[in-house]
C-alpha cells in the first residue's frame, strides 16, 4: 500500500509538472533573453525569429525557459507564442526541395539556426526560415 501511494503522489507531480511545460516560439525579429523577471536585469544573449524554447516558470509576464543547449534565461512573454518551430542541433544541416534524401540540397545551414514548421510528413518537416528561404529537413537533425 505505502509503495502504490508513493507511486500516486509520484505521478500526480509529474502529470502537474508536465501541464506547467510549455513549448513556446519567438514571435520578434529579435528578442533579449534575461538574467532575471525584468527589463532591469542583464541580457544574456539575442535569439532571432522562431527560436523555440520550454518554459520552465513563470513569473508575472516573464518565462524562464530552458533551449535547445540547456542554457537558461529569461523572456518577455509578448515576444513568444505557441508555434510549431524549430532549432538545427547538428553542424552542417542539409535543406532539401523535398522530403527525403534523394531530394535536391537548397543550402546547408549550421547548428542552432531556428524556423517555423509548415508541414510534417512522416520524419520530414517543411520549414522556413525568417529571411522566408524554405525546404525540408529530417527531425534527427533539430530538436
Amino acid at each position: 500500500m505505502k509503495r502504490f501511494l508513493i507511486l500516486l503522489i509520484f505521478l500526480i507531480f509529474f502529470n502537474a509538472a508536465a501541464a506547467m511545460a510549455e513549448r513556446l516560439t519567438v514571435i520578434k525579429p529579435v528578442a533579449n533573453i534575461r538574467s532575471g523577471p525584468g527589463s532591469k536585469y542583464d541580457i544574456l544573449w539575442k535569439v532571432e525569429k522562431y527560436y523555440p524554447i520550454f518554459v520552465i516558470e513563470k513569473k508575472g509576464p516573464w518565462y524562464h525557459f530552458k533551449d535547445f543547449e540547456d542554457d537558461k534565461g529569461w523572456v518577455h512573454k509578448s515576444l513568444v507564442k505557441k508555434m510549431d518551430s524549430v532549432i538545427t542541433k547538428k553542424d552542417m544541416c542539409n535543406i532539401r526541395s523535398g522530403p527525403g534524401t534523394g531530394n535536391k540540397i537548397l543550402f546547408t545551414v549550421e547548428r542552432g539556426i531556428p524556423f517555423k514548421v509548415i508541414k510534417r510528413r512522416g520524419h520530414w518537416l517543411h520549414i522556413e526560415h525568417a529571411d522566408k528561404d524554405k525546404g525540408w529537413i529530417h527531425d534527427s537533425l533539430v530538436w
